[in-house]
């Protein structure tokens, strides 16, 4: 059983019969757990880091899309209990949920590859705009740009119709689900998002657990184990908090220039919740307003990043590269990039293998339940604000969307293929 598990972990599209093609693999390939696994991991993550278009929630749909429909690397409900877990924690939800595969996948090497293959593609095209800024003149309304935005509305969509089938299969978790839809289109914001996703959770336990039958147990295939020492998450956790609590302390007592700059970049990544836009203002007021990077500056570079695949947060590259003090382009880019992402990183690696325990409590269990009908209607809304209202600009644009709904949905077309596709019919039509 253990050698079934390691090849169905290695080798997901194969099945668990440790097959490949109706042969059986060699001795020496079944005896590793994970043979170039952190390398398959970048590779995967690379192709979606330059093809994932349209901010975190479109992210999540092509991470379903690529790791719950063509590699079988996890399960619908495992997925989602990862974007539910992803959503409590502060930081980027998209990026922690794509380090949490890697993680899963190849350890912290594949943890790293995941965030390196998703991250940098975006970082370094936000680094060269830093460069050369302004000389790209504004993206934002190039056709091929909003085919590119037209093709995240088919992607969210296919997710969500495909995560509500398995999610919300009766009416007590579609009620949830719709609720959790309205009160964030009525009342927008992360601290209403965040609301709404512990409300769901408390009406799975209170109504889910009155019915007789509120869904299968958890299968095998289900689960989301990984592979970490306990002493290597409690240590991340302790790291998280010390450098939260002590890096402020050392700026201000050094004057160092590189630490005050690291120090404002972590604390943005550890105190936001929802990521993507919701940084921004935080970003706004740490640079713009303490004079660290000029206010056009700042405008030229947030209209770059939305025209670049990836999560939102590479924007920091850009800003710390074209600060007016202290480090600087590279240096100042680098310094940014990896700050604003740390407390991710170390959060997923201190707080997976004891959500990984916890989850399978049955209480647990059924609060899940209504958090996964409440992250069905959460991105239900974001479907329609800001996906479906950024997408569809006009009957062309509805045109692409509908073309790339069928693509993904009928011909099961990979979804780097549909954006590539929309992208060159943005540049055609709109």
């Amino acid at each position: 059983m253990n050698v079934r598990c390691q090849l169905a972990s290695c080798f997901p599209e194969r099945g668990l019969n440790g097959r490949l093609g109706g042969v059986g693999l060699p001795d020496s390939v079944a005896s590793r757990p994970f043979p170039g696994s952190s390398g398959r991991v970048f590779l995967v993550f690379l192709r979606l880091g330059l093809t994932s278009f349209g901010g975190p929630v479109a992210h999540l749909g092509y991470f379903r899309t690529e790791f719950v429909e063509r590699r079988g690397w996890l399960s619908d409900r495992a997925y989602a209990d990862l974007v539910a877990l992803c959503q409590f924690l502060p930081g980027p939800a998209s990026s922690q949920v794509g380090m949490a595969i890697g993680l899963q996948r190849a350890g912290i090497l594949g943890m790293l590859a995941a965030w390196a293959g998703f991250t940098l593609p975006s970082a370094m095209l936000l680094f060269a705009f830093a460069l050369g800024i302004g000389a790209s003149g504004d993206l934002s309304q190039a056709g091929w740009v909003l085919g590119l935005k037209a093709a995240a509305v088919a992607v969210v969509a296919h997710a969500v119709l495909a995560m509500a089938r398995s999610l919300t299969p009766d009416a007590r978790r579609a009620t949830i689900a719709v609720a959790v839809m309205v009160l964030v289109l009525l009342v927008p914001g992360p601290l209403a998002m965040l609301g709404a996703m512990i409300a769901a959770g408390i009406a799975g336990l209170l109504f889910l657990a009155r019915t007789a039958h509120t869904g299968a147990p958890a299968r095998t295939e289900d689960r989301f184990p990984v592979r970490l020492h306990r002493g290597v998450s409690i240590g991340c956790l302790i790291a998280f908090a010390l450098l939260l609590v002590t890096l402020p302390i050392l700026a201000t007592a050094t004057g160092d220039a590189a630490l005050s700059l690291f120090d404002l970049f972590y604390r943005a990544g550890s105190f936001v919740f929802g990521g993507g836009h919701v940084v921004l203002p935080l970003l706004q007021a740490e640079t713009v307003q303490t004079g660290l990077v000029e206010p056009g500056a700042f405008l030229a570079g947030y209209g770059a990043a939305q025209a670049v695949p990836g999560p939102l947060f590479t924007f920091s590259a850009f800003l710390g590269a074209v600060t007016t003090s202290g480090p600087s382009g590279a240096l100042g880019a680098s310094i940014a990039l990896v700050a604003i992402f740390l407390p991710s990183a170390l959060l997923i690696i201190g707080v997976l293998p004891l959500w990984n325990r916890l989850r399978r409590a049955p209480r647990v269990q059924r609060a899940l339940k209504g958090v996964n009908a409440g992250v069905v209607g959460l991105l239900a809304a974001a479907l329609y604000d800001p996906v479906f209202t950024e997408g569809v600009t006009g009957p062309h644009s509805l045109v692409i969307v509908a073309v790339a709904f069928v693509a993904l949905t009928a011909w099961k077309a990979p979804a780097w293929a549909v954006v590539l596709g929309a992208a060159g019919l943005g540049a055609l039509l709109l």
